[in-house]
């Protein structure tokens, strides 16, 4: 069955994704299972989409309440699905107002624009550069690859869309001298660079970050769309720094599986999006926003995020016991349960005989092993993961 499968998705879908030969069928918790049967435990969960793992219960039946009800009616009328969930995300964070959308990218579409249309609005039309980061992802829309600072990312779609810079990520002086020589509207980057290779701030940088916004009224946008929704052990990841950005972007694991994006930001700057600035067919319809609603309640009621916490303490431990015993590994680096182990090699092929051996990990930058679970991975699976990698390392 999975070769027919394999042979029919070769000869229909676009060959944008190198897919190893299994075709996945079902997934409970933590483990997934393909159509031969075989089992695999899962710390790659999406790319850090399905936090609570695989088919929760909670999110299914909500998911399954609301799709009895009402599936679409558009955002031409209000609904009340769409209405709680952004009264809960508004009450749980710095923001006011959120925009709706079905991905990543479109969410830092909306982060992009309203940016400029605010500062447009002032009536600083001059006022429209965004500084991002090197190493950066943001997305592969046109815009959000432009705004990415990945030259593999952007090869191949030139010319790409002018108005956006790039400085070294945790370089403060880079950025400080590069806000001073330019007329920016904002800042844009992630909190912990994700696809960028797991790479952390140093503790005052982000700080530093809002300082230097601050004293030249330049916008701060935090792309949370993998750190967030409890990822590093906190609901979204700039809680870990003791500041707020003035724009946040959100996707992945807010419905745990659905498509959903959201911006989040302040009254003052949400005055920009005023009737037709902006718009999506599809953002924030019942079904999906039923579900995320149910992910973000079973998150805090259930204290995931305290459990995420242990949990990726517990594992970084690991990973760095590993570190002692094999000179292969460079560094081991993240927050939460958004960890890389960084190699002196390629580590694609243990990425493929993990799989084999029935874990799913994934490797980043080449040489980076990133592992980025259910929040509701147990000791004993990150045990099992521990002497799987302790063994293939081995032969090395």
């Amino acid at each position: 069955m999975s070769n027919e499968i394999i042979a029919k998705a070769d000869s229909v879908i676009t060959a944008t994704y190198k897919r190893p030969p299994v075709v996945i069928a079902k997934g409970k918790g933590c483990t997934l299972w393909d159509t031969e049967g075989r089992a695999y435990t899962d710390f790659v969960a999406g790319i850090a989409v399905c936090n609570l793992g695989h088919a929760h219960p909670r999110v299914s039946k909500a998911l399954s309440d609301q799709a009895e009800t009402l599936f679409h009616v558009s955002n031409l009328y209000y609904t009340i699905p769409q209405t709680e969930l952004a009264s809960w995300l508004a009450e749980n964070s710095f923001a006011d107002r959120v925009f709706f959308c079905n991905s990543g990218a479109e969410a830092n579409e909306a982060a992009i624009k309203i940016a400029r249309k605010y500062f447009r609005d002032k009536g600083e039309e001059d006022r429209y550069k965004i500084i991002t980061m090197e190493k950066s992802f943001h997305g592969r829309t046109m815009a959000t690859l432009s705004a990415t600072g990945q030259d593999k990312i952007r090869k191949g779609f030139d010319p790409v869309l002018q108005g956006f810079d790039f400085v070294p990520f945790n370089d403060i002086d880079a950025l400080s001298e590069k806000i001073k020589s330019s007329a920016c509207c904002a800042v844009l980057l992630e909190p912990i660079q994700g696809e960028g290779g797991v790479r952390c701030p140093d503790p005052e940088y982000l700080k530093k970050v809002r300082q230097i916004c601050d004293e030249t009224g330049t916008l701060l946008i935090f792309d949370e769309i993998q750190t967030g929704i409890g990822r590093t052990g906190t609901l979204f990841a700039y809680e870990h720094f003791g500041i707020e950005p003035d724009i946040m972007t959100l996707a992945k694991a807010l419905a745990n599986g659905l498509p959903i994006g959201a911006m989040l930001t302040k009254e003052r700057i949400a005055e920009a999006f005023g009737p037709g600035a902006h718009a999506s067919t599809f953002g924030g319809t019942p079904v999906v926003t039923a579900a995320s609603l149910e992910t973000l309640k079973t998150l805090s009621e259930e204290n995931i995020t305290d459990h995420c916490r242990d949990m990726g303490a517990y594992f970084k431990d690991r990973l760095l016991w590993l570190k002692d015993r094999h000179d292969i590994i460079e560094d081991v680096r993240g927050i939460g349960l958004l960890l890389g182990m960084k190699l002196k090699i390629k580590g694609g092929r243990f990425v493929t005989t993990c799989m084999e051996k029935g874990f799913l990990i994934n490797c980043i930058q080449e040489n980076i092993l990133r592992f980025i679970p259910p929040l509701i991975i147990e000791k004993e699976e990150i045990d099992s993961l521990v002497a799987c990698l302790d063994e293939v390392l081995g032969d090395e």
